[in-house]
């Protein structure tokens, strides 16, 4: 599946979703959005695919928004209040789309290389796992184009790196290089080169790929679920989806497996 955004390709149980408007450094316009809606929401329905990849061709993750067609498309005309009703409907098809990357039933490992800017921070930050080639850096720069971001940067970057970090990002528009990224544990893995970033991303795929897809997918959920939740909240809906599942035929695969000293086999979650 391609068209002129983003680029889908499989292998085995890892798909991989690539941004391809590499002539416009990836920046994300009204049809980027719908490509990546309709690729998360497609993959995290497909039950053969266990782990995907993001990558992005060209030199620049994301560039982030794209300034020509946000100038069209926020551009105020009528009636003011018909005009913000319209505009929060526009935000929110945006929000859903990257909130489709994060509720994704399978992990999403985001390979990051060049400028990870604005609304790529969102993209960034919406992944389970981040690993970054050395010419990487980050920037939440919406401050400099004088708006507050809305993607989600500023509700899951405080979850990914030091509260008080995040606020100096968001604040002052400054480039947090990738090594620097890597000691707040915004990303993973560090690789001095982009060969050796996308063969570590793969590595993490494809080790996930390999482990009980209900596994996963429930550890995932939880791991969602929790956030902004009581533990004891959290702990009730862990217990709700183990009562439920823990009777499954991987854990079956996993005992036959190592009485053979193999490795398990498992089925697709269908």
């Amino acid at each position: 599946m391609e068209d002129a955004r983003i680029a889908v390709t499989r292998d085995g149980a890892v798909a991989r979703v690539e941004l391809v408007r590499d002539a416009r450094m990836n920046a994300m316009d009204g049809a980027f959005f719908v490509a990546l809606d309709a690729a998360f929401r497609a993959l995290s329905e497909d039950s053969a695919v266990r782990a995907i990849l993001l990558t992005a061709r060209g030199r620049h993750f994301s560039a982030g928004l794209d300034l020509d067609w946000a100038a069209a498309q926020f551009a105020a005309v009528g009636d003011p209040g018909r005009f913000a009703e319209r505009q929060l409907r526009v935000i929110a098809g945006l929000q859903a789309a990257i909130e489709a990357v994060a509720a994704a039933r399978q992990p999403v490992i985001a390979v990051l290389g060049g400028g990870v800017i604005g609304g790529g921070v969102d993209l960034a930050c919406a992944c389970d796992l981040r690993v970054a080639c050395a010419d990487a850096w980050f920037q939440v720069a919406e401050v400099d184009a004088g708006i507050t971001a809305d993607l989600g940067t500023l509700q899951r970057l405080p979850r990914l790196i030091p509260s008080g970090i995040a606020r100096e990002l968001a604040l002052t528009g400054r480039r947090m290089p990738a090594d620097e990224a890597l000691r707040w544990g915004l990303v993973n893995r560090l690789a001095d080169t982009r060969d050796a970033a996308l063969a570590a991303g793969e590595d993490l795929a494809r080790t996930i790929a390999a482990k009980s897809p209900m596994a996963v997918v429930g550890t995932k959920r939880s791991l969602n679920y929790s956030h902004g939740r009581p533990v004891a909240d959290s702990l009730r809906e862990a217990a709700m989806w183990n009562a439920a599942t823990l009777a499954n035929a991987d854990m079956r695969a996993i005992s036959a497996a190592k009485a053979r000293n193999t490795a398990p086999d498992f089925a697709d979650l269908g």
